[in-house]
């Protein structure tokens, strides 16, 4: 359960990358702040590999690291704001107020580079094409700094003929309506409702630059009316139906299937492959390159994410959407996908959850959680077929099976990624609490495990916290079978990496349960225990409950004779404790910490041997000051 990396590392970098994937996947922008949209974009989606790597590596951030990379999550959630609100924004108002929007993009790049700016890439382990990169990004951000946007003088033209004159003529209104990419009545709608949102959310009276644009608006209505009436599909819109497939790049194509690739990985001898192909390869017992047949040193698949990032930029600028998430790998001879997917037999079930009685809703859902388990395929083919929603309203079912049976089956579908995504928007998380609340035990115990797996998205670890989680997995920690326990503790540990939820947990009196598996050694949850006060530890209510549970003396029995991984934990709280509390070091020196210390900082883990010379530091230091 213990993560390799202090819990705000991990956090800030998992941020970042939450961020730059919204960013990421924010529609095209059609309107007159379009180049300077796609600048940003285009250079904020080029930093991902730099966090991908640093999140995959081994080696801890240093604190001024850590603190450069949150300037840096700062300023990227600032960005995707402005990005947002120019891309649902009214396409009039940005066109009126072009130069103040410019300035806000200015703004935006200023602070990207400053934070930039304070980040060593010559210290980070990070490889020398991932660096490359991001210098060649820093540089880009650099160079962009006080630049405008060249004026558009032929539309600045028609803007001001527009509000001066009454009666416009018929060209200039055609030409106002391609700039602005107001071309149908679907368009006008959607320019209507963010004219009238902007008026609702603005803090300031809009005046007379809202009277103008909806003046504006009414004689390009008028003119879209008379040219194109029955227009409801925009020309963006059709051309990405009628689009021509491109040829993908002979370096893009996974040299076992010859499909674009997805998730690139590169064998030691340095070619790359799309990862499921190649695991299937290696899972088949061959030892050597696919590709030129030298014998592989080892059978480690390192991430090519500056190849990935090159991919989705090739799909992004040709309009192909990047594959989704398989579990299968075309085979090049037959041309044909290996699958175990019953779909007939999924829908049927599907039909049985929504048209079936009780009983029949039951069996239905039963056969979907086995389904659900038995392989990756059925994952995918349930999701798609329709059947989360049916699933999340039967976790309302009065039948306690019934209600087991879905929670269950949504816990196995959990298991592929993209449906976790589909769980959450279907409203789920609010029922699954209930289940954990007073569902039976089995339900309970799967509930929990369920908010586990739908917890590693680091977004939902807030909806999750936010909908009263905690409260209820630390009852079933305290009273839950062996099982229910592991799993609430599991959950428990994810969720509270977000700082929001340690507080949550403290506030809900977990560290008097903690406290008591930690000192009942043959209760089976002495990890567990220790992995979540160490990141609570870290928080300062944390810090507090803990001291006043009186830990000391359990923590340095357990420095001296647990586990590696329940050394390496101790000595992180114990640290905690220590820093800026003499009374803590004092007790600890009484405990015989020191000896223990020692010993730690030679043969422990590389990140107990961090915290024991922290902790020896201390304490040299309150020693020099008890008897200077």
């Amino acid at each position: 359960m213990n993560p390799e990396k202090d819990s705000d590392e991990m956090s800030v970098l998992s941020q970042l990358l939450a961020i730059v994937k919204e960013i990421s996947g924010l529609p095209e922008c059609r309107n007159t702040s379009k180049k300077m949209y796609y600048n940003l974009v285009r250079r904020i989606k080029l930093l991902s590999p730099l966090f991908e790597e640093l999140k995959d590596g081994e080696e801890e951030l240093e604190d001024s690291e850590i603190r450069g990379f949150e300037s840096l999550r700062v300023a990227l959630d600032s960005a995707k704001e402005l990005l947002k609100l120019v891309n649902e924004g009214s396409k009039l108002y940005q066109a009126l107020l072009r130069d103040k929007i410019g300035d806000k993009f200015s703004q935006m790049t200023d602070q990207i580079e400053a934070s930039l700016s304070t980040i060593p890439y010559d210290k980070l382990n990070i490889s020398e094409e991932v660096r490359e990169q991001i210098e060649l990004v820093h540089a880009q951000f650099k160079r962009a700094k006080g630049r405008m946007d060249s004026p558009d003088v032929q539309l600045d033209r028609d803007l001001e003929l527009a509000q001066r004159e009454k009666d416009l003529d018929h060209e200039t209104l055609r030409r106002l309506s391609e700039n602005l990419q107001l071309r149908t009545i679907n368009d006008m709608k959607k320019e209507s409702l963010a004219l009238h949102e902007m008026v609702v959310s603005s803090s300031v009276d809009p005046g007379d630059c809202f009277a103008k644009m909806s003046s504006l608006l009414r004689k390009l209505k008028d003119h879209v009316l008379t040219v194109n009436p029955e227009a409801d599909t925009s020309e963006s819109e059709k051309g990405l139906i009628k689009h021509r497939s491109p040829v993908i790049p002979d370096d893009f194509r996974c040299p076992i299937s010859l499909e674009l690739m997805r998730d690139p990985v590169i064998v030691s001898t340095g070619q790359t492959y799309e990862r499921s192909c190649i695991q299937k390869w290696l899972d088949a017992g061959h030892k050597t390159c696919p590709k030129t047949q030298q014998t592989l040193s080892h059978t480690a698949l390192t991430p090519n994410y500056v190849l990935k990032s090159l991919i989705s930029f090739w799909c992004e600028s040709n309009g192909i959407e990047l594959p989704k998430t398989q579990e299968n790998c075309r085979n090049k001879k037959t041309g044909k996908f290996v699958s175990d997917c019953d779909r007939p037999a999924i829908h049927a079930l599907l039909q049985k959850l929504v048209n079936g009685n009780p009983e029949v809703q039951r069996a239905a859902a039963g056969e979907l959680r086995l389904l659900a388990k038995r392989n990756a395929d059925n994952r995918v083919c349930i999701a798609e077929a329709g059947a989360i929603p049916r699933l999340v309203e039967l976790l309302s079912s009065t039948d306690p099976r019934t209600q087991e049976h879905a929670v269950t089956a949504l816990l196995n579908l959990s298991i592929n990624e993209a449906n976790k995504g589909s769980i959450v928007i279907s409203g789920a998380i609010p029922d699954i609490v209930d289940v954990l609340r007073i569902g039976s035990m089995e339900a309970r115990e799967n509930a929990a495990a369920t908010l586990f797996s739908l917890s590693v998205i680091d977004e939902n670890k807030v909806i999750i916290g936010a909908a009263g989680a905690i409260p209820a997995l630390i009852d079933l920690l305290c009273q839950g079978s062996p099982r229910g326990k592991k799993d609430a503790a599991t959950a428990i540990f994810n969720l509270a990496i977000y700082q929001g939820n340690k507080v949550r947990a403290v506030r809900a009196g977990i560290v008097a349960p903690l406290m008591r598996f930690l000192k009942d050694a043959g209760g089976g949850m002495v990890d567990e225990a220790l992995a979540i006060l160490a990141i609570l530890a870290s928080h300062q209510e944390g810090k507090l409950a803990i001291s006043q549970a009186e830990p000391l003396p359990v923590l340095v029995e357990v420095i001296k004779t647990g586990s590696p991984r329940n050394r390496e934990n101790a000595a992180a709280i114990l640290w905690s404790l220590c820093t800026g509390e003499a009374q803590h070091l004092k007790t600890a020196r009484e405990l015989g910490a020191e000896e223990a210390l020692k010993e730690l900082s030679e043969n422990g883990t590389d990140r107990a041997k961090r915290k024991a010379g922290n902790i020896l530091e201390l304490l040299q230091r309150f020693e020099v000051a008890v008897n200077p």
